[in-house]
């Protein structure tokens, strides 16, 4: 997901009541959140980021030292304020143990959030580069921002005004946000089953999500050298696979092997594409994920292989 996203799950976790555990809790929940993206700057090197995003820093041992180096530096941070005598007079103490729960707590929701998108995660890095992909939300969600927002907002306002139950926002929020999860998966699964069985039996089937239509999936399917896709919506009619003709996916063009080889670009591309196409153009190979055919940031997404 992207971060305003994983921000407000922290800062909505916090409302909930978990930041009355220890001082500097609301920070620790909203960075910690957000801690595994500290791969970000590698989107400098372009394509061969696609490699590199998502990877080590969301895996198991990440996970296991990240949050833990988060917290002693809030620990720090508190300390020195003291030494300076800067400390906020309305900061609660900061309890050691609860500030290093919250950070991993925080840290936990940022892969299982990633984990819904068709983008992928390599939750096992680096013990296995294997991808792993949700199919259920798509990378930016509005229904999400709305209601982790709105129940962000009408907490903090509750809590201003003195309110006893302010952390029911919060909580309605968090309830609303797994429900809609659910219903998500529910209809990627539904999207998907749709068209697994019919002719001409597709291999792989991907339930897309659509940017800001929940109700809708573009389902992606493949044979062994074909490609396709096909409109899902949860209110209209579902089609089969033979609807749609397809178009061969050209993975098999004998220029396309040595031309990888040759491409360090296009070597990151393959290890991070889920489906690949190869767009023959004369005699240019452009190496595109099918997932991504239609978006905006398509061209974040492919690689052009010319001859030499």
């Amino acid at each position: 997901m992207d971060n305003l996203t994983h921000s407000l799950i922290g800062a909505v976790l916090g409302q909930a009541g978990l930041k009355r555990r220890t001082g500097l809790a609301m920070p620790a929940l909203i960075l910690a959140a957000n801690l595994p993206d500290i791969d970000a700057p590698c989107v400098l090197y372009g394509v061969e980021s696609l490699a590199m995003r998502r990877g080590i820093t969301h895996g198991p041992v990440a996970l296991a030292i990240l949050p833990a180096l988060l917290a002693g530096i809030l620990i720090a941070f508190d300390r020195w304020q003291v030494r300076r005598g800067t400390r906020p007079l309305g900061r609660a103490d900061v309890r050691a143990g609860w500030l290093l729960a919250l950070c991993y707590i925080g840290a936990l929701t940022h892969p299982a959030f990633d984990w819904l998108n068709s983008y992928g995660i390599r939750l096992l890095e680096p013990f296995s580069h294997h991808w792993f992909y949700g199919d259920v939300l798509f990378i930016i969600d509005p229904w999400l921002w709305a209601m982790l927002g709105l129940g962000l907002w009408l907490s903090l306002r509750r809590e201003r005004a003195g309110a006893s139950r302010w952390t029911r926002p919060a909580h309605m929020a968090i309830a609303g946000v797994l429900a809609y999860v659910a219903l998500n998966l529910g209809i990627s699964r539904i999207a998907a089953e749709s068209i697994a069985m019919e002719d001409p039996y597709p291999r792989v089937v991907v339930a897309n999500p659509v940017p800001g239509a929940f109700w809708q999936r573009e389902v992606l399917w493949r044979t062994a050298g074909r490609y396709g896709s096909v409109p899902f919506s949860l209110f209209g009619s579902r089609v089969g696979t033979g609807e749609a003709e397809g178009a061969p996916t050209n993975m098999d063009d004998p220029r396309l092997a040595r031309r990888v080889s040759e491409s360090p670009q296009a070597r990151a591309f393959l290890f991070w594409s889920r489906m690949p196409v190869a767009q023959v153009r004369g005699d240019t190979l452009q190496l595109v994920d099918q997932r991504f055919l239609r978006a905006p940031t398509r061209g974040n997404f492919s690689v052009e292989l010319k001859p030499k």
